[in-house]
């Protein structure tokens, strides 16, 4: 998965978007309470550890 996709599902699960760091973006889960970052490498696939630990703050696994 890209990271352009990831975001898609992000925000499709109710995600937002906080703040744009220097390297990263903040998001914010109502799920689960939690920030976490993403990447801004949109056109770069997602590395495996990365995705699930995204997946699992969001509360979208």
């Amino acid at each position: 998965m890209k990271y352009s996709e990831l975001k898609k599902l992000l925000r499709k699960n109710g995600c937002q978007l906080e703040r744009e760091g220097a390297g990263h973006e903040i998001w914010y889960s109502p799920k689960t309470g939690k920030r976490f970052t993403v990447g801004r490498h949109n056109t770069e696939e997602v590395k495996t550890g990365t995705l699930k630990s995204i997946l699992k703050d969001a509360g979208v696994q």
